[in-house]
């Protein structure tokens, strides 16, 4: 495999699901594609004028009884954080399941989410009605004044806003960019790093469609970093340092394995915008020089 659809292709019609047991299969068929569809349509039916409680207790409802289908198994620490806010809330990011998994925490949140999500069956007209922010990344500076806008109202009305800064689900070795650090900054708000693994193993799209049921998902809330050390810090530094602290807890081995990126098995996903965190130097190298090569700039 040697890339991937780049990000302003189409989105694909449907969203595979393969059960890896044969009980996976009768459970996913009987009880979890009706719950899925039921789920959507409630959350997509919502009224527009939702107020921020309401939608905290709408997606909690419904996140639950996903998870609950699922037979997820959450290890939650560090929750005692998760007071207070409303706060940029920074993920790692490695399944789709992660954000039903955040809805978990004691917050009021919305997230950020890449434009093509809110063109998807089902799941498209359920986060547009529950007031997701969309963002086309290509778009560079206007993407980012749109998110800035978009995100003080977020805040001023009481909810966090949910980044993952990743910007993709590949692995763990992806690097972080800066535009959740940089967004505090202007927002003048605290982040709240969180520590999310092992979601890729309940699904693995989009690298394989193997549904898994029973999996456990660790969740670590870190320290918040407060609104006066996300002004003194200069956004580059604050994000290695975040980066370096979630990424830690993550090898820990206190929590499931988090997804590794492995190029040969995931496709390079040429074309896509990513980087590989420096602390992976014997990855960050593979991608570069075949970036170089595919360039014309190597032999």
């Amino acid at each position: 495999m040697t890339g991937s659809v780049p990000p302003d292709s189409p989105p694909p019609p449907r969203l595979r699901l393969r059960p890896e047991t044969p009980e996976g299969w009768v459970r996913l068929h009987l009880a979890g594609r009706p719950l899925l569809a039921r789920l959507a349509r409630t959350l997509a039916a919502l009224p527009v004028d939702l107020t921020p409680a309401e939608r905290t207790a709408r997606q909690r409802e419904a996140s639950g009884a996903l998870l609950g289908h699922l037979g997820v198994r959450l290890d939650v620490g560090g929750l005692e954080h998760a007071r207070g806010g409303p706060f940029v809330v920074v993920a790692l990011h490695e399944s789709l399941l992660d954000v039903p998994v955040l809805l978990t925490l004691p917050l009021r949140l919305r997230f950020a989410a890449r434009d093509e999500i809110f063109t998807w069956p089902l799941v498209g007209p359920a986060v547009t009605r529950l007031g997701h922010l969309s963002i086309t990344p290509e778009r560079g500076a206007a993407a980012y004044r749109h998110l800035l806008r978009a995100g003080r109202a977020v805040l001023a009305g009481g909810e966090s806003l949910g980044l993952f800064p990743q910007g993709s689900v590949l692995g763990l070795e992806t690097d972080f960019q800066r535009g959740a650090f940089t967004l505090a900054r202007h927002l003048r708000a605290p982040l709240l790093p969180v520590v999310l693994t092992g979601g890729h193993r309940i699904w693995e799209h989009p690298f394989a469609p193997t549904l898994r049921y029973g999996q456990r998902v660790g969740l670590r809330v870190l320290p918040p970093v407060p609104v006066a050390e996300v002004l003194a810090v200069l956004p580059d530094i604050l994000r290695a340092r975040v980066q370096r602290e979630m990424k830690r807890a993550a090898l820990s081995g206190d929590l499931p394995p988090p997804r590794r990126y492995d190029p040969e098995r995931d496709g390079y996903w040429d074309g896509y915008r990513f980087d590989i965190d420096p602390a992976f130097p014997e990855l960050r190298g593979q991608i570069e020089a075949r970036r170089l090569h595919l360039s014309g700039e190597t032999g």
